[in-house]
């Protein structure tokens, strides 16, 4: 390629544009925001305008870091050695679910960090990158020509540079996220847009920082299930983040989502299960006021179900699709998008033909990933469905599994390379693994 374009610098824009590197001449990166490194937030100091969701608490699966460690060698130890924490399942990762602590089990890792400093880590590697450049502007359109994409009509951000501009492109990468236009472009240039599946959760979360006392308790990463009396699940997490701070999150669905105010905050963790939670309320300081998000739906585009797709364009991370967050997928999805990208550029396909091989690798990575998050939700009393065919036998199923994982490490691990984005979901539906289950359930109800 002579010239590739990204829409967006978030993390999946990023880390399309380190893949493209290695194929194009020319790698322009096109963001609303001032991520260049002297800009506002080229630092990370901050969440940046463009992260709605970047003051919440955000946790690095190991899927999405092994990824990332292979295209930047010593990603994960420079995050460390910034502050970041490196969890290990086996040691200090613990969940709880009712309040009891499921078996440890070693060899999985996380990163837990503030989105800001992850960002800014992996925007200072990929802006170092010889060929590649920002480009800062507003995305207006795609420009057509045939039976492709040519390019992308884009203005300045300031009020002196409003006129549309085309950047000529041989491949155009749409990363503008869940709230991406790419429906409406491919319609304005003559084509169909993707059908879309939205399965409506209306999820509240809200996360707090504390400062970390001297002498606390010193479990990296916590994670605490339990569910109301009414049915409904509720989450808690808190991880280690650079600063010296803590990072804690509390989540909710429907009329049980946390509210946005520090007393309510701290009483929902006095009354968490797990003593962990509670701990944080009587040792740590609480540092400003919590930060409130909602996600009222999630959202899948489904490329592969057109029949006419124009060449010259594809769609990463968000723009693809939009998971429940809690299950943290996000910014693993989008490293393994970047994978199929890589696959799809080192193939050989000609960039004149439609990129059907890259939305087939891509729908692997989302069907996984939604059916992961999916399953759950519908389990859920307030989620509506549809369910799939099945459903009923496939929870039982899970259900097994998951009170299995309380107490054997095999099923366990197993369960964690799943969450984790290291295995397929399908992986633990096999015989073996249910057969092992229900010894496991029978043991623990002798």
């Amino acid at each position: 390629m002579r010239r590739a374009v990204v829409l967006g610098g978030s993390i999946a824009g990023l880390l399309a544009a380190r893949v493209l590197s290695d194929h194009a001449d020319e790698v322009l990166v096109l963001e609303r925001d001032d991520i260049a490194p002297s800009g506002l937030f080229g630092s990370g100091q901050g969440p940046r305008p463009g992260v709605p969701q970047g003051k919440q608490m955000h946790a690095l699966l190991d899927g999405g870091r092994r990824r990332i460690d292979e295209w930047f060698p010593g990603f994960a130890t420079d995050l460390i050695a910034d502050g970041a924490a490196l969890a290990d399942t086996g040691r200090d990762l613990h969940t709880y679910v009712g309040g009891r602590r499921k078996v440890l089990v070693d060899g999985v890792e996380m990163i837990s960090a503030t989105r800001p400093l992850l960002e800014a880590h992996l925007r200072r590697r990929v802006l170092s990158l010889d060929n590649l450049h920002l480009v800062h502007g507003r995305v207006c359109g795609l420009a057509f020509e045939g039976d492709r994409v040519i390019g992308v009509r884009y203005t300045g951000t300031t009020t002196d540079a409003r006129d549309e501009v085309v950047l000529e492109s041989d491949l155009v990468v749409d990363a503008t996220g869940r709230a991406s236009r790419i429906g409406d472009w491919l319609r304005e240039g003559g084509w169909p847009k993707p059908a879309t599946r939205r399965m409506d959760v209306d999820l509240g979360y809200t996360t707090a920082l504390f400062r970390r006392p001297e002498g606390g308790h010193d479990t990296t990463l916590a994670q605490s299930l339990s569910t109301t009396p009414d049915g409904r699940l509720r989450l808690s997490t808190l991880g280690r983040v650079e600063g010296d701070r803590w990072i804690a999150l509390i989540a909710g669905y429907a009329d049980d989502r946390p509210g946005r105010g520090s007393d309510e905050f701290l009483l929902r963790c006095k009354e968490d299960p797990a003593a962990a939670f509670r701990q944080l309320t009587e040792d740590g300081e609480l540092i400003g006021e919590p930060a409130s998000y909602g996600h009222p739906f999630s959202l899948r585009r489904d490329f592969h179900l057109l029949d006419r797709f124009p060449a010259g364009l594809i769609a990463t991370g968000d723009s693809l699709a939009s998971f429940n967050p809690i299950y943290g997928q996000g910014m693993s999805s989008a490293a393994m998008h970047a994978s199929c990208l890589a696959t799809y550029l080192k193939s050989g396909h000609s960039l004149r033909d439609p990129a059907w091989a890259y939305f087939k690798g891509a729908r692997a990575v989302v069907d996984d990933a939604w059916q992961t998050s999916t399953r759950s939700d519908l389990r859920l009393p307030h989620v509506t469905g549809p369910r799939p065919r099945g459903f009923k036998v496939i929870s039982r199923l899970s259900d097994l599994v998951d009170r299995a994982s309380m107490t054997d490490p095999v099923i366990h691990r197993r369960c964690l390379e799943v969450t984790q984005m290291l295995s397929p979901a399908k992986t633990l539906m096999r015989p073996g693994m249910l057969l092992r289950a229900a010894w496991a359930v029978r043991r623990q109800e002798a």
